[in-house]
């Protein structure tokens, strides 16, 4: 079996198939969240103002700097809550950047599928690494609340990919909750801690932030959904595929 399988991959790029040459068709993407719509629209019109100059790539490393900009935010609290406000900023432009970047790369008309998919899944895996970090390097949130809230949205983000190459769906939106949505309720989360300042309280002789115990509340629900959703695909794929079994 492998090498028959070898053969006919080397036939494959004998004839010029090879994986570079393969079509691919980025899988279709899903948004079904509470601003959806809104942003859609905002997006496209973004897309006719932006000049020549600045290109998907770039659009994709502003959003990069924009999660860098968010974490150092985060670390700066550290001698004045007022850089809080930089780290908003940090989450705007990395909407910006994140969010546009595919945008026009599809009214330009000049999608890279195979590549615009690769990067983008990359890169996003590295900001939001970045982002947790500098959240726990924060006065507010501990270290290792801060991991479980990113290990729990890699879990999230490991099901997004995995059911995109199964049932072709790049599904960004979750309970009508998709990454715009997160950002904006980082931005609320900032300015909580400005207004109201560090915020502890002791239970059972144990002290702790309220702000960790939020992210660690926010954490476990990214968990929840993410159990529910492999739950709910896992046994759509059982049925399907036991309706295509040959009978015996």
């Amino acid at each position: 079996m492998a090498k028959a399988r070898a053969v006919g991959l080397d036939q494959t790029a004998k004839a010029g198939l090879g994986p570079a040459n393969v079509a691919f068709e980025a899988p279709a993407r899903i948004q079904t969240n509470l601003l959806a719509a809104s942003e859609r629209r905002l997006l496209d019109e973004l897309c006719r103002l932006m000049p020549a100059w600045i290109t998907p790539d770039r659009l994709t490393a502003i959003g990069s700097v924009g999660a860098a900009v968010a974490a150092i935010g985060y670390v700066a609290s550290n001698w004045r809550p007022g850089f809080l406000f930089v780290s908003s900023l940090g989450l705007v432009l990395n909407w910006f950047g994140d969010s546009l970047d595919g945008s026009l790369a599809r009214h330009r008309r000049i999608e890279r599928p195979r590549y615009g998919y690769f990067l983008d899944s990359s890169v996003d895996a590295l900001n939001v690494l970045v982002f947790a970090v500098g959240l726990g390097l924060s006065p507010y949130v501990s270290m290792s609340a801060a991991l479980l809230l990113l290990c729990s949205y890699y879990l999230l983000m490991h099901y997004v990919l995995l059911s995109a190459q199964v049932f072709q769906k790049h599904d960004l939106t979750k309970v009508y909750l998709g990454p715009t949505e997160l950002r904006l309720l980082a931005m609320a989360f900032n300015t909580v801690i400005w207004v109201v300042g560090p915020l502890g309280v002791s239970l059972a002789g144990f002290s702790f932030s309220i702000y960790s115990a939020l992210v660690v509340a926010e954490a476990v629900a990214f968990i929840v959904v993410f159990a529910t959703e492999v739950w709910t695909a896992a046994r759509r794929l059982r049925r399907e595929e036991v309706a295509r079994r040959p009978p015996c």
